[in-house]
Order: C-alpha cells, then structure tokens, then sequence
C-alpha cells in the first residue's frame, strides 16, 4: 500500500460515514492498490509470441497489461526449457522485477526496442530483492535460470521476433 493510501482511509471514513459511503470508499481503494484476494495460480493462457536467439527458438507469453506483468510467473510450479515470458511495456524505462510468490528460479534479460539484450540477472525465488534494468527498456524477457548461460547469450545478444521488428 502506498504511503498516501492511510490518507485516504481516514478521509474516507468520515465519523458519521453511511454504509454505503464505506463501501464506496473500499470499491475505490481497492481498485487503486488491488485486493487482498489477488490471483493465487499461474497465468498460462496469455497470447505467445516466438522469438528467436541465433539458432535458439523461445516460445513466450505475452504479459502486456499491468495485471498480466504483475503477476507474471507467479505460482508457476514448473517451465519447459524453451518457454518463458516477455514482459512488454507502454515505452522504455527503468524496470525493476522482484520475486514474491515466484517458485521458479529465473533469469531476467532486459531488452532495447531493437531486440538486443542490455543486461541479465539471476533472480532467486521467492525474495523481494530487486533486479533493475541496466537502461531505460520496454521489454523483459524472463527465462529458467540458467538458459540464457548454457546457450551463451549474454549482454548485447540480439533477439529476434516480432515485437522487436522496425515499424
């Protein structure tokens, strides 16, 4: 929760507040910080993309809206070798992932608009440490931990696929 959100509270709550009025005010707060009853199981029916690293083929998700990069692999027991996900967002920036309620040891590439991966980083499960872009990206590229390594892709390997196509 958000360091305004007690503001919030209290201005919602007025001392002689209907019910209604409370239940408005809930509606609204949840929908600004989410619920307590978030998603609890894998995400596994987003669009898939192929991407390609030299002669390495990667069949990833596509998390495109907040919600689908918020939870990415979240809960997700296991992950065939060859899949994994890319996080795409509205412009390039700094991103920033962490591991809460992620199972699965993974890497994260951070990728320029034009497919090149800028840096990598290991991310133990379950942790809250934050793994930050090296630059401003709009795509990360999450992997089991260890592909990227065993393939020999490192910084400034380029990817290739649609979403890193000129337009």
């Amino acid at each position: 929760m958000s360091a305004f959100a007690p503001a919030l509270v209290a201005r919602a709550r007025p001392l002689r507040a209907s019910i209604a009025a409370r239940a408005a005010a809930a509606a609204l707060l949840a929908a600004l910080f989410g619920t307590a009853a978030a998603q609890e199981a894998p995400q596994l029916d987003l669009p898939r993309v192929e991407l390609t690293a030299g002669m390495h083929r990667i069949d990833a998700q596509v998390a495109a809206t907040p919600q689908e990069r918020q939870t990415g692999l979240m809960f997700r027991k296991e992950m065939p070798a060859h899949e994994g996900m890319l996080f795409v967002f509205e412009q390039p920036a700094a991103q920033c992932f962490w591991m809460k309620n992620t199972l699965l040891p993974l890497t994260a590439a951070f990728v320029d608009d034009d497919g090149t991966i800028v840096n990598l980083e290991d991310m133990k499960p379950q942790t809250l440490d934050s793994h930050c872009s090296a630059k401003p990206v709009r795509y990360v590229l999450e992997m089991n931990q260890g592909w990227f390594a065993k393939k020999g892709l490192k910084a400034g390997t380029k990817l290739a696929g649609v979403p890193f196509r000129r337009k």
